[in-house]
Order: structure tokens, then C-alpha cells, then sequence
């Protein structure tokens, strides 16, 4: 069973495939999804193999980019970072009912290492002890998204 925020993430991926086209080839439909806990991507063109991520948050007002968004494991990150690959970025907003969402497009080009902030480690009595994720810092970035919807 899928939590909420599992749902909601679901479904921002759902509206990113099926109104955005992909960022690199152009084309329209080619966004697809990949498997849930892919790492650090979400969708993939099925035309040019252009991966990307998607984040999804519900707020109040959806013309106004949160401060955070929570991110998935920090290891995995890391670790591309390190390397110097990025995946572009859709950020779904969302109202708490979901009749009003925008879309705003980051893309990998204009991202780095400080917006990506590491949590602490789960306690050790935590069902996933040990496990670190991430929160990335969408206030430093809010003047590089472009707004697509």
C-alpha cells in the first residue's frame, strides 16, 4: 500500500507524462514512467532516453514556489552529484483537493550542489534505521524555474 505523500508524488508524475513534452527531443507523449524507487528519476523519454525527476507538493497558493521539498535517498544523490550528473526537475504544486496545480520546469544546467541538503540519519529504533534522505532547498532556486502550466 502506497502512503499519501507515495500517491500524491504518483500522481504529479501522472500530469508531468501526460502535459509536458520532453525537454529534449520536443516531443509530446514520449514521457514515461519508470519504476517506483527508481533512483534520482522518475520519467524517462521513450524516444531519446531523456531522464528526469518530479516533485510534487501540496500548498495553498499554487503560483508560489515552498521553501523545500523533501527528496528520496541521500546516498544515491550523493553519488551523482559527485560525478556531476543532475536530472532536470518538474515541480507539480498542488492544492490540498487537486482541482488547481501548476507545472515549473528546472533544468539540470541550472542546479547545484548547495540546493541539495542532507537529513539526518533515521534513529536506530526507526522501521528503516539508519536510512538518510534529503530536502532540496527550492527557495535559493525559485527565480530559475520556468513555469510550463
Amino acid at each position: 500500500m502506497r502512503t499519501g505523500r507515495q500517491q500524491l508524488g504518483d500522481w504529479g508524475e501522472k500530469v508531468v507524462a501526460k502535459t509536458c513534452l520532453c525537454p529534449n527531443c520536443k516531443k509530446h507523449n514520449t514521457l514515461k514512467l519508470l519504476p517506483a524507487n527508481f533512483k534520482c528519476a522518475d520519467l524517462i523519454c521513450d524516444f531519446c532516453g531523456y531522464l528526469t525527476q518530479v516533485k510534487t507538493a501540496k500548498v495553498k497558493d499554487v503560483n508560489r514556489i515552498p521553501k523545500y521539498v523533501l527528496g528520496g535517498a541521500w546516498g544515491p544523490q550523493k553519488d551523482r552529484m559527485q560525478a556531476a550528473i543532475y536530472f532536470s526537475m518538474y515541480l507539480v504544486l498542488t492544492t490540498e483537493e487537486r482541482t488547481e496545480y501548476s507545472i515549473l520546469f528546472l533544468s539540470r544546467d541550472l542546479q547545484n550542489e548547495r540546493m541539495f541538503v542532507p537529513r539526518e540519519p533515521l534513529s536506530p529504533n526507526a522501521k528503516r534505521a539508519g536510512w538518510q534522505g534529503f530536502r532540496i532547498n527550492l527557495a535559493e532556486m525559485a527565480d530559475r524555474f520556468v513555469r510550463l502550466v
